[in-house]
This record gives structure tokens, sequence and C-alpha cells, in this order.
């Protein structure tokens, strides 16, 4: 028998997968399902805002056709995150399968009336990308609200009745307020929160519908029940529990309290036997006994069934990045179930929405009453011929779910395209740049909870860090940090606005960032008495490690914390840093806008006001970032107690060749104003590396010598003491450490000459680099050192000094600085050489490094990629990428693409790692001492 053969759905066609029987929402412009010959059946479905509609189906259609004239009539293009649901003859509440005819699920469709609500909950609402979108995601909540299922104190469920009513009735006004309150009943005890309901109301004033659904889902997201079904179970004790699926896998509640969760990724198999669902875990390699096979007992099979399926959907919909294939049918016999998740996955529902070329129709409010239309009053799929469009047959406005382009015939109407995609994707410079801001912002405020949060926490209950201390750290960086999330929130709030994600950008009074950095920047003015105090902070902290065991241990040990991926006192020149990356954005936002432009005067006011702070605090962040690399390299040198000397200024560090008796061998220079130290690394598990001489400046000469040694890339450094000869691993890498050295000769001679300390320090005679004698500390030390390594501590491995060990290249001040100065983040879909897809990764770009996040709101990076060595190009025709805003960066056979959203993302993150990849000279550092006054 030959099968028919498979078309493939237009929602494969779009995402380039395989048929998909599942969820495909429609394109505005494109028609309805096409419907299955046969007699009708009418089907009524109840929406989110409790109007009922009637859609006309064929006897034999699938749920699938039913759920796609839901959005269609809707005009919903993230329909995948909905599904309907019903009571089946056994009172249970059950999903319609989009995959099985619907008169095989309703016996008597006439009385059955199916409800339209969210099935999947993302654990962020920034991931819902269209407004209409997250206002169906509000009116769930506000659903669950009156409901009881979305518990919460009263304090929360004020604040969240609060928006809604803000949202439904515009502007707080007391009379009005009390009124719509005593008419809608939004949670069970709303009486007796009427006052702090009205107070907390009362300062939503100006807030637009869309802000206020915002809001709504930013508190309801923290929350522990939200989006959570309990379904109830015993454990193997029959103590009564209840079981619930989210997006990060299985919780265990007691009550409305959350008791335990088994995430995805400790989860092994998911299976149920008549009453029992069973959980098999994957073996904890920590705990020696622990329980594999958790079992819970269920009211019945068909219970046990029904959560058993909405976990698959979970996990396919949240964790894999494709629809999963179908198993192939057996021959004979069956054994388990056949069901599969079908439909888009989140990844693909986000890249399908992103990248897609569509004409959308933004969504427009009907104005809101507090009467909710009666439920007899219907339409027929989503229309009623006999009235005008936009009427309902009382007069009223229809809901606001419906689509005010639809027309009779089900079609969508749309605008020019190129003003939709004006209106719906804003296009400008300036747009781009303000996002700029928006993801080094939450990066930043990010940086500032690993001190402000994480480091406080670690210190709080321990009597290592003196109170005088603490007090002088945190009361000097909470006020910051309080300050920068309420920055942040506006800068999200415009963006949303400016987005179109509310009504406010087509009054055009939005399309600017320039009067809220102004207002925000004069408000960081008042905080800079703080913002001086950090450097006394850091200088504080150095000076208690030194003269106690146990503080430093204490640092030393939350260092080694994933949260605190770069160098604790690196967090304590953030704040500094962000007036640098402030001054840039808006240099930019100056550079794009013309002076006529409504934005220009509030930008150059707020470049004016930053310059001005930027100066004020510059001389201080010159001298703290010098002070914080002294500090960092102490902890990778062993050998030298004295490294952080007043008045030494770090220059550069790298590979150089040695050349001794027993020929070039690799060593680690360390340049500094006064002294260049040579190095070699310790084979122990703490990585350092043991000091085997230091050269004083004072006197010195070089001369290039690559005829004399016979060695290319080579010169020698002529000491009042000691002479050695090194050599370079390229001609550009050598001509950047004469060039260094010189200036660093030139700058010793000016002084007085060396000191006592270094002259003493100078354990290395003064050996004619012939000798081999002169190179014995090769061999001899290293072994010493082991031992005297032993009892290290453990240490980072990854630091930028082991990175130019590895990859033989050396780095200076300047790179550290301007690594540090042109931090960058935001999302960036990621492909590797030899792999198909694209992963969407929360990147960040800060000392030399690319630091990968699932989100911008993971507590700490998933792996990073040190980029010195790399190189940063444009793929070529034969790679075969073929996509726009795509960058490569390769390092020997080491390959990775990464794609942008824009052509000013793309050429921002080629700015910033290009600045990562080439590295400076010294020259450059003379101009960082005087900065450019606005």
């Amino acid at each position: 028998m030959v099968e028919p053969e498979e078309r493939p759905s237009v929602a494969g066609q779009r995402l380039g997968a395989p048929e998909s029987m599942g969820i495909s929402t429609l394109e505005p412009g494109q028609r309805p399902p096409t419907m299955t010959p046969g007699r009708q059946v009418s089907i009524r479905v109840q929406m989110l805002d409790d109007t009922q509609e009637v859609f006309e189906v064929s006897q034999r259609a699938s749920g699938k056709v039913l759920f796609d004239l839901v959005c269609a009539h809707l005009n919903l293009i993230e329909g995948d995150y909905f599904s309907l649901e019903y009571q089946d003859q056994r009172k249970m509440t059950v999903w319609l399968d989009l995959l099985k005819p619907i008169l095989k699920q309703i016996r008597r469709p006439k009385n059955t009336i199916l409800r339209f609500v969210v099935k999947f909950f993302p654990p962020d609402h920034t991931q819902l990308l269209e407004e209409l979108t997250r206002y169906l995601f509000a009116l769930q909540i506000k659903h669950d609200l009156a409901c009881g299922r979305l518990t919460c104190n009263e304090s929360s469920a004020a604040l969240l009745v609060s928006h809604i009513v803000q949202s439904e009735i515009g502007d707080f006004d007391e009379v009005q307020c009390k009124q719509h309150l005593l008419n809608n009943k939004y949670i069970p005890e709303q009486d007796a929160l009427m006052d702090k309901i009205i107070e907390y109301d009362r300062k939503h004033v100006g807030q637009t519908p869309a802000e206020s659904d915002y809001q709504l889902l930013e508190i309801a997201r923290r929350l522990e029940m939200y989006g959570v079904r309990l379904y109830p179970a015993k454990d193997r004790e029959g103590t009564k529990l209840s079981l619930a699926v989210a997006h990060s896998g299985v919780l265990v509640f007691q009550g409305h309290t959350k008791i335990n969760a088994f995430n995805w990724s400790k989860v092994r198999k998911l299976s149920f036997k008549r009453k029992r669902f069973l959980i098999k875990l994957r073996p904890d390699l920590n705990q020696s006994s622990c329980q594999d096979t958790l079992e819970f007992m269920m009211g019945s099979r068909d219970c046990c069934k029904v959560f058993w399926k909405i976990c698959v959907e979970y996990h396919a919909f949240f964790r894999l990045f494709e629809e999963p294939k179908p198993k192939p049918k057996p021959v004979l016999f069956t054994r388990g179930s056949s069901f599969r998740f079908s439909g888009r996955t989140q990844r693909q529902v986000i890249d399908y929405v992103k990248d897609t070329e569509f004409k959308k129709v933004p969504f427009e409010r009907s104005p809101q009453h507090s009467e909710s239309p009666s439920a007899g009053q219907v339409m027929v799929n989503g229309q009623k011929p006999s009235l005008n469009l936009g009427q309902s047959p009382d007069g009223r406005q229809p809901s606001p779910l419906t689509s005010p382009l639809l027309t009779d015939a089900g079609f969508i109407r749309t605008d020019d395209e190129d003003e939709v995609r004006r209106k719906r994707f804003p296009t400008d410079k300036a747009y781009f740049i303000a996002k700029e801001l928006l993801t080094t912002e939450r990066t930043y405020l990010k940086d500032m909870e690993v001190i402000t949060v994480s480091f406080q926490k670690s210190v709080e209950k321990d009597e290592a860090m003196p109170d005088s201390l603490r007090n002088l750290i945190f009361a000097h960086f909470e006020p910051v940090y309080k300050f920068h999330e309420t920055f942040l929130k506006d800068v999200e709030q415009r963006l949303a606005q400016w987005e179109g994600r509310s009504n406010a950008h087509i009054k055009g009074d939005y399309q600017r960032i320039g009067d809220v950095m102004l207002k925000n920047i004069q408000g960081l003015k008042l905080l800079t008495a703080h913002l001086q105090k950090h450097s006394e902070a850091l200088l504080e902290l150095e000076r208690m490690c030194r003269s106690s065991r146990k503080l430093e241990g204490l640092c030393r040990d939350f260092e080694l914390q994933k949260v605190c991926y770069l160098p604790l006192n690196i967090f304590f020149l953030r704040p500094l840093h962000r007036l640098m990356h402030y001054k840039q954005i808006l240099e930019r936002l100056c550079k794009h806008y013309p002076p006529t432009h409504d934005d220009f005067r509030d930008s150059r006011a707020a470049l004016a006001d930053v310059s001005e702070m930027v100066v004020q605090l510059h001389g201080t962040l010159i001298k703290m970032e010098n002070f914080q690399k002294l500090l960092e390299l102490k902890k990778d040198l062993i050998g030298i107690d004295n490294l952080a000397l007043p008045g030494r200024e770090f220059i550069r560090l790298g590979c150089l060749s040695k050349l001794s008796g027993k020929g070039l061998q690799q060593r680690m220079f360390f340049l500094f104003n006064d002294v260049l130290m040579y190095t070699s690394r310790g084979m122990t598990a703490s990585n350092q590396f043991k000091v085997h001489g230091q050269l004083p400046l004072y006197g010195m000469t070089i001369r290039e010598s690559e005829d004399e040694w016979g060695v290319p890339h080579s010169f020698t450094l002529f000491g009042q003491r000691q002479s050695v000869v090194v050599a370079a691993s390229s001609a550009s890498e050598m001509e950047k450490w004469v060039e260094d050295i010189k200036m660093a000769i030139e700058l010793a001679d000016k002084c007085n000459g060396p000191s006592a300390e270094i002259l003493s320090s100078s354990f290395t005679d003064s050996k004619s680099p012939e000798e081999s004698s002169a190179d014995q500390e090769s061999d001899d030390d290293l072994s010493a050192s082991r031992t005297s390594l032993e009892r290290q501590t453990p240490h980072r491995g990854n630091t930028t000094v082991h990175v130019c060990w590895h990859r033989n290249t050396s780095v200076s001040m300047v790179d550290f600085s301007v690594a540090l100065e042109n931090q960058l983040s935001g999302n960036l879909l990621r492909k590797f050489k030899n792999s198909n897809g694209w992963q969407k990764l929360w990147v960040v770009f800060t000392n030399f490094s690319l630091f990968f996040y699932k989100t911008h709101q993971d507590e700490y990076p998933l792996a990073s990629l040190p980029l010195l060595g790399y190189s940063i190009t444009i793929p070529s025709e034969s790679e075969n990428i073929h996509k726009d805003y795509v960058f490569k960066l390769h390092f020997k056979s080491h390959v990775y693409y990464f794609r942008s959203e824009s052509e000013y993302t793309f050429a921002r993150w080629m700015e910033v790692i290009r600045s990562a990849t080439c590295s400076s000279s010294h020259i450059r550092s003379l101009s960082r001492k005087e900065p450019h006054v606005y």
C-alpha cells in the first residue's frame, strides 16, 4: 500500500523544518486554514477576556485546524505559548490534542466550551516579542489571581491589582478607582486591601496599558506559583503533595509551598505505570548514596497520563531546539505511549518572529469597560457579517483581542509595508545606540550585584571583615546600585515604547533616549561622593587582606565562585568604567543626530554632564586601574613579595624566548616603569609563575641582535649588572616590546635610579648569554619551586597571563584599559565550524574575553572564550554562511561564527573585539592620561 505523499506545512517552510502537524499560527495576510470538505460542526471557544466565539469546522477536522482559526481571528503570531483546554466526560480538564480529530476527543461539542488559555509560561516575559502576546499573558495572570490559583502575599497582590486597574481605567482618580474596585473583583480578599491598592495606583500616573502589562508580568514571574497548575499526588509514605511542571523541570508542592524541584538536567526519564508517576534521576557523583527513582501516587491512571503528557511537552518546548521527529511505527506490537510534542519549540518561535520578514499589523487596544461582554453574545469564526466592523450587538466596543483589520472574509488588510516595518522594527541608528545602553546596563547591574549581593552575603556572617571595612564598601556601593536599578527600569520602559510595545510610538514622543540619560546623569552626579569612596574601599580591602590571613582566604574563596567571573577587584572599578561607557554612547548619539533633532539638545547636555564627571574622576580611575592590575599580577607571581610598590606602573606582559646555553626557552616577561621581570611557569596545580630575574631599567640599553645571534626577531637588553638576549614570536610583537621597553627606560632614567629594593631582589648574576651556567635556574629553580608551591592555594588557571603564555603573545596596560572600558553585551547567534544550527546566547565582552550566558538574567556564565591571539574577519563565500551581519573568530583550527541583529550592532562587535585582538603600545597610554574635555 502506497502512503500519500506528505506536503510540508507553511510553518515548516518558514522555519526550514520538516512538516509539523503541531501549532503553526498564521502570518498576517495569509488565509485561514482550508476547511476539510464535509459536514460542519460549531465549536464554542471562550477567550481570555471571557468573550465567547463560535468557529465552524468540518466534522473530520483536527484540533490544529480549530486552533489555527482561533489564532487567525486574534491575529496572533506567537500562538505556540497557548492552547485549548476543556472538561472531558470524566470531568477532568485536559488539553485539546492538535493531531487528533476534534470529534474523537469531544463527544458532545454543542455542550462543551473550550477555553483559550496560556499553556507554556516562559521564565522571562521579555522573551515574548509581541505586545498582543504580553497582553494575553496579562489577562491570564488576571484570571489566575481572581480564581486563587496565583497566590502571593498581600503587598504583591495589591501591587498586581493596581497595575490591572491602571491598564483598564487609566491615570489615577480616587473616586473612579474606588468605584471600579467595588464593581470588579480581582482577588478574593480585595476589600481588605482596597487602601493599599489605591496607594499603589496613585504612583502609576502616566503609565500606558502596555507598560502596566509589562510591570504586571514582571511582578508575577517572580512569584512561586507563577504559571503553576497543581496535580494532586502522594509520596510513598502517603503524604499529600502536589506535582507541577515548569520551564525548569518538575516541581513538588505541599499546599502552596514548593518543597522540591527536579531540574531537567537532573532528570533521566519520566514515566508512569498505572497510578504511579516515576521520575528517574541521573546519578549524583557528589553523593555516594542517593535515590535514583522517585515514585508518586496519583488519583488514577488517567491523571498520571495527563500530567506525564504536559511534562513531555514542557520539556520539549523549553529545552529542545526543534520539534522532535516522530518515532517509526512498529509493524506488529506497540509498547508504551506514542505521544510526542508537536509544534514549534520556544527557540523556533523566537527565531521565526525575529528573523522572518512578515507584514505585522500593530496591536491596537479597544477602549476597555468594567463589564465583560455577555457570554451569550458570540461571533462565528471571529465575525458577525450583519454588524459593522468593530461593533458588537449592543453597540459596545468588541473584545480588544479582535484584530481591527480582519475583514469579513477572514483576510487581513495591511498598511504600507515600509510604514509598518518602521513602526514595528525601528531602523534608526539612535534606536540601536539606545539598545546598546540597555544591554550594557543590564550587565553592569549584574556586575554590581557581585559586590552588593554575592560578596556581601559571603562576608556578612564572618568576623574576618571588620565592621569599618564592611561599612566602607557596602554603604557606598548600595546607593549607586539602587540608583542604577531605577535607571535600568527607565531605559527598559523607553525601549519598550520605542519598539512599539505600546501605542506611544504612534505619537513619536518616545523615539529618543537623550532625555532619559540627561535626567539620570544629573541624578548620578549627586552620587559622586560615593563613587570617589570606591577607590578608598579597594585600597582598604587590600590593606586589611595583607594583615589578615583569614580575610585574604575569604576573598580568595569568593573569587573561586562562579558568580565572580572576573578578579574581585575589577568589580570595584565598574562604576568608574560605566561613566566612560555613558560618555562613549552619548558621543555616538551626538555625532549621529543633526543639531535640529529633538533629542540633540538633551543628548549634548547629558554628554557635557558626564564628561565633567569623567574629568573629575579620571585621575582616580588611571591610578586604580594600575593598582588593580598590580594586585592581579601579584596573585599570578611567586618569588616576589613587594610587587605593588608606590609609584610602580605596569606597562606590558607577554611571552618572549630567552636565549641561554640550552637554546631558546619560553619565558613570561613583565615590564614595569622601573624593572623588567622574567618568569617561568610552575609545574603545579596553582599554575603560578616563578620570578627568576629582575632587570632594573635605570641605565639599560637595547639593541636589535638578529644578525648577531642568528635568531629571528631577537634583541639584547644590556643592564648595569646583566645582559639578556630575547626573541619575540613575530616582527610586530618585537616592535611592540622594543617600543615599550625604550619608553620605560626613558621614564626610569628621569628618576633617581633604581631603588634599593629592586637592586636587592635582582638576584641573577651578570654572566653573558652564551654561558650555560647563567640559566641554570631554568631547571634547578623549577624543580625547587615544585616543592615550595605544593602548599599554595587553588588559583585561577585562565587569567590573562596564562592565556598569553599558551598563545605566545603579549598585552599592554593600554589594552587592559581599553578592554575594560569597551565593554559590550547583547544577544548573538553562535555557530560552530561543523555545526548546522545557530544557538542564541547572551554574550558579554570584557577583559579580553567573551562570556556566554543563556539569558541576561543568569547569575554566572556558562563558558568563556579568551580572545587574545584570535583573528576577527568576515566569512568568505566558500564557507556558505548565507546570513547578514556575521563575523568569524578563528585561532589555528578553532573557528566560531557569530551573527548580530543589525548593521550597527555588527559594527560595534567588530570594533570592540578588534580592540582585544589587536594589541597596542605604551605610546597610547600618554593620551589616556589627558582626558578629552567636552
